[in-house]
């Protein structure tokens, strides 16, 4: 069973949010759009290819459908390390998402399916979903966790949470590695690193990306489709305005360009290569759909990460939001 550790180089994982296909909660699109499950199966054999033995996925992406894509794509790859989360009910036969679960024993026969899903006997490691669950509530399933551990069922576990109070409340759990967090060049996560750096976790960070603006492919211009996550206005992450990238995005991401496109990277590979240096615990998961998308973000591990005068020049040019209190993002 592959156990996921504190990088001690660039490590690259592939998020698999996109792969899901549509799915909704209530009227509100929570998906990508459209998929084509073969490009998205060759997408992840390109992630093979390349070197990539980290997916993460969630039993909420695609209502199911993302995981057992991943279960096909990788049937024949146990040494690959699976993420997938839980917490957030699903009803595949709608494509709704559903109200948040918290009791242990529906959550552990949700896991079940979840192997079922993955092709797996077991899975490498296992999030709870709910980013700002009371603690109080987490606490019976990090316990149901750590048995589950115990017993070989699951490698280890964590919280995909954009709050330090969660992320660093159960530092005693035997099996409690990792912790997935929103993270990238708009947005610093100056809450959250020294939290995960002092407590000695591992890092997955999502969004690295910005939701696909830090891939270079969109501008003023572009638009989502209707059922694209990125067509609605979120609070929570600030990218999007009224179906567009928002503009203030668009005036930051001019104004620091030349340095994550230094030394031929391309303008993902910078993105990436910003996190590595922002964190030594930082593995980023950015999202793909095709094996080109694929091939151009592995090719940042040759780069490495950005150097410390690139960072500091960067910093004196962005004009970033206020970070504010912690808040799910």
């Amino acid at each position: 069973m592959p156990t996921l550790t504190l990088p001690t180089k660039p490590t690259l994982g592939l998020g698999c949010w996109a792969i899901g296909g549509p799915f909704n909660a209530g009227d509100t699109p929570v998906g990508w759009g459209e998929v084509d499950d073969a490009t998205s199966i060759a997408a992840i054999h390109a992630g093979l290819d390349h070197g990539i033995r980290l997916f993460d996925t969630a039993q909420a992406y695609g209502t199911g459908h993302s995981e057992s894509v991943l279960g096909t794509a990788l049937k024949h790859h146990p040494d690959v390390t699976i993420v997938t989360k839980i917490g957030i009910d699903i009803d595949p036969v709608t494509r709704q998402i559903t109200p948040n679960q918290t009791d242990p024993q529906i959550i552990r026969d949700s896991i079940t399916a979840s192997c079922k899903r993955l092709q797996r006997d077991h899975i490498d490691l296992i999030l709870l979903h709910l980013n700002d669950l009371a603690i109080p509530t987490a606490t019976p399933i990090f316990e149901m966790l750590a048995n589950l551990c115990q017993a070989g069922t699951i490698g280890s576990y964590g919280w995909s949470t954009d709050y330090p109070d969660r992320a660093t409340a159960f530092p005693d759990h035997p099996g409690f590695t990792t912790v997935e967090m929103a993270m990238n060049v708009f947005f610093a996560a100056a809450h959250m690193v020294p939290a995960v750096e002092k407590a000695g976790l591992v890092a997955l960070i999502r969004s690295p990306l910005a939701m696909g603006i830090l891939g270079g492919r969109y501008d003023a211009s572009s638009t989502f489709a209707g059922n694209d996550v990125r067509s609605q206005n979120q609070q929570w992450h600030g990218h999007f305005q009224d179906g567009r990238v928002s503009p203030k995005r668009l005036a930051q991401l001019d104004a620091i360009r030349d340095i994550l496109t230094t030394d031929g990277r391309t303008l993902a590979q910078g993105a990436l290569a910003w996190i590595w240096a922002r964190s030594a615990n930082a593995i980023p998961i950015p999202g793909f759909r095709t094996p080109a998308q694929v091939a151009d973000l592995a090719g940042a591990l040759e780069k490495g990460p950005l150097t410390h005068t690139q960072m500091v020049a960067l910093e004196a040019l962005i004009d970033r939001d206020e970070e504010g209190p912690p808040q799910p993002r």
